[in-house]
């Protein structure tokens, strides 16, 4: 599973502990302030803030020249780039600075923190144990552009990226530049790409007008990998390693950083 629907939202699995455990200190420090008077919440939200920024900047600093191409998509967070440690790291500093400036907030600003810790910790284990075993590359046949066919299963060997997309998808579309150059970029890695449910001229004329080069692009007619690999939308890729085992997934667009993240986990998986 990679995302709870609520509704016609789809939240991604990823931001599920960051928001609860954020939703979960900011009550306790709404609960301290109704017992003792004591507001917490500003110094919180500085907290988070810092963290957020911090987290953020270690994640560019470390693809800074992937950045330095599009300088603006530094500003892009949905690709989920971020370094946690850092952030804590930065929300625990600005958190003494301000017990030191206002020691008042001591109880419940370290009671309100501790607890959004704890939920975030909390969270991120229970959604990992409820995780699916690593699972293999799907025995799954498709047809590429040419008529030819090929089994997913014939990919091994070298690690993978499975990406699942659509040219109705505008994230799909956003991310496929980024595919493209890694692709280039990373001779050791097999890029596939399977189009969800659409006519073959549909996806020439894509390609054609993006002047988008993909060897490995499969056609999907009846949609039947999403279900095959519990993909919850498009895109989302899938990262498989030499053996054909699933080392991580993916929902939503991937930056060229992001991605440039990933590969380096996939390479050093065994």
């Amino acid at each position: 599973m990679d995302a709870i629907h609520l509704g016609p939202l789809v939240l991604p699995l990823r931001v599920v502990s960051p928001l609860t455990a954020l939703a979960v200190a900011n009550l306790a420090a709404w609960a301290w302030q109704r017992r003792r008077g004591i507001d917490a919440g500003p110094a919180l939200w500085r907290m988070t803030v810092w963290g957020f920024v911090a987290a953020r900047a270690a994640f560019v600093f470390k693809h800074f020249d992937t950045y330095l191409a599009a300088p603006l998509s530094m500003l892009d967070i949905r690709d989920g780039g971020f370094v946690a440690f850092a952030g804590l790291l930065a929300a625990c500093a600005a958190g003494f600075e301000q017990l030191r400036r206002q020691p008042a907030l001591r109880r419940p600003l370290l009671g309100a923190a501790l607890a959004g810790i704890l939920v975030w910790a909390g969270t991120g284990l229970a959604i990992q144990a409820s995780q699916p075993a690593s699972s293999p590359l799907p025995e799954l046949a498709f047809r590429r552009l040419d008529g030819s066919a090929v089994r997913l299963a014939e990919f091994k060997g070298k690690p993978v990226v499975l990406n699942l997309w659509a040219t109705w998808c505008p994230p799909c579309r956003r991310e496929m530049p980024a595919m493209a150059a890694a692709q280039a970029a990373s001779p050791d890695v097999a890029f596939v790409f399977v189009n969800a449910g659409e006519e073959p001229d549909t996806v020439r004329r894509y390609l054609a007008a993006q002047g988008l080069s993909m060897p490995n692009l499969l056609l999907d007619g009846p949609r039947a990998l999403a279900p095959a690999v519990g993909a919850a939308g498009y895109p989302t890729t899938l990262f498989y390693d030499r053996r054909g085992m699933l080392a991580g997934r993916h929902l939503g667009e991937l930056s060229r950083a992001a991605l440039d993240e990933q590969l380096s986990g996939l390479r050093k998986a065994p």
